[in-house]
């Protein structure tokens, strides 16, 4: 269970993070991305930065990839931008909730309308 610090440090790294790949980030295959989440460690030595990219999935791994190669300077001046002892080793995943949401509600919508032709069927 997180605690309100961590919560409210893991919202700060989100916001400088984002204020910098959109401010100070000067790499094009980075793309149009949006920081979604930040998970932070215990300890505060690790953070998993979720993000989601406009586009298609070929798109979003390059811009992954882009994210990742620039995490040493993202990281260089997150440090500048925090009032903590140690900065935390970044890590960017890709976020696909939104995907996974979309997924669901197709089966969903799949399983509403089967059960839809099932009753039109018996009657």
């Amino acid at each position: 269970m997180s605690s309100i610090k961590q919560k409210r440090l893991e919202g700060i790294i989100r916001k400088d993070i984002s204020d910098i790949i959109q401010f100070q980030l000067k790499d094009p295959k980075v793309g149009f991305v949006t920081i979604t989440d930040v998970r932070v460690s215990n300890d505060h030595s690790y953070a998993t930065v979720y993000c989601s990219f406009l586009g298609k999935q070929p798109r979003n791994e390059a811009g992954l990839k882009a994210l990742n190669r620039a995490k040493g300077y993202i990281r260089t001046e997150l440090s500048k931008m925090l009032d903590i002892r140690r900065t935390p080793e970044l890590t960017f995943v890709q976020d696909t909730s939104l995907q996974d949401g979309r997924h669901i509600d197709e089966l969903l919508e799949q399983i509403h309308q089967e059960e839809e032709d099932r009753k039109h069927s018996e009657n």
